[in-house]
Formats: C-alpha cells, structure tokens, sequence
C-alpha cells in the first residue's frame, strides 16, 4: 500500500507547483504566449465590431482565469478601454 502511494507522488503527472501550477498542467510562460495570441485576435474583433464584452475574453481563455487576466492585461497595455465592472466590455 505505502509502495502504490510512492509511485503516485513520482508520477510525471503530478502537480510540481514550480512548473505546473496552473489550469491544465500548463505554465506561467504558455498561460502568458495564450493571452498574447489571444489579444492579436480579439485586436482585430475589436476593430470590426467596435467592441467586445468580458465573457467573450473569457470565452477566448478557454474559462482560465489567468489567461483571462492577463489578456485584459494585454489589451490595456495596447492602449484598449477595457471597462471595470459596470461596463464589462473592451472597446478602441
């Protein structure tokens, strides 16, 4: 029984908070590439519709918090209007 429990904690699958600390075994880098990708597309919505609302980000970040964030972080950075909380939406 204790030996099952030893292999489990050496398994590679295993949560090792300094590389794999967030959503989806993924890191803090690939969580950061994401939002980039993610603001080069919702820049180009933003242009053709005027605007986009904050559930659409979420949508965008597959629902990961962090990727979320930091894209919002990502668009004000390029200069968007991302609203606060009575106006969730991000707008040029």
């Amino acid at each position: 029984m204790s030996n099952s429990k030893s292999t489990s904690s050496n398994n590679n699958n295993s949560c090792d908070v300094r590389v794999h600390a967030y959503k989806n075994g993924k890191t803090f880098e690939e969580c950061k590439d994401e939002a980039r990708q993610n603001t080069e597309f919702l820049s180009k919505e933003i242009l053709e519709k005027g605007e986009v609302s904050w559930p659409r980000i979420l949508e965008a970040a597959n629902y990961d918090e962090l990727v979320y964030k930091l894209t919002l972080k990502y668009l004000r950075q390029k200069g968007y209007d991302i609203g606060f909380d009575k106006l969730p939406r991000v707008k040029a």
